[in-house]
């Protein structure tokens, strides 16, 4: 398990968060087409995963918006914000963001991601949502920077994550 905070409440995870070195576990969820999505669906892809709680919160919405900024200028690389959302609301703040690179992904079939992860929160009043983390795989699914964000009102630190995708082509 993993300590978090929400506004300074501690709250924990159900485990720890693929480490730097390791190949991230695969993953079935849902698209904003309401279509299986699976990480082998992007291998051969730098990825961001931008797991949130929810899309709908002024943080994970900002995050959100920085990475589709960021990427826009990446084309070898895909962005996956992954949250508890269903797909249609994680879709319409797409839509109110303006967010063009975001492929959103939804757990809401598939709890195993969650554990798998070690970022689904197992109390507090965000019991069973996911832990702001940010994860960056490379092509092969390596896990190359890994972010358990401390404090889940917190942004990620967009430099630390970003300083490990190579250059575009």
């Amino acid at each position: 398990m993993a300590r978090i905070t929400l506004k300074g409440n501690a709250t924990e995870t159900v485990g720890e968060l693929p480490t730097v070195g390791q190949v991230a576990p695969d993953f079935t969820l849902v698209n904003k087409e309401l279509a299986d999505v699976s990480l082998a669906d992007f291998e051969g892809s730098w990825k961001i995963l931008n797991i949130t709680p929810s899309l709908d919160t002024s943080v994970c919405a900002a995050s959100a918006v920085k990475f589709d900024k960021e990427v826009a200028t990446r084309p070898h690389v895909k962005l996956l914000n992954i949250s508890a959302d269903l797909p249609l609301a994680a879709a319409r703040v797409c839509g109110e963001q303006k967010l063009e690179h975001v492929v959103t992904l939804s757990t809401f079939r598939s709890p195993a991601f969650g554990t798998d992860y070690g970022v689904r929160i197992v109390d507090g009043p965000f019991g069973g949502l996911l832990a702001r983390s940010v994860l960056v795989l490379d092509p092969q699914n390596k896990v190359v920077h890994a972010q358990l964000v401390p404090e889940i009102a917190d942004e990620p630190d967009y430099a630390a994550a970003l300083a490990v995708l190579p250059a575009a082509d």
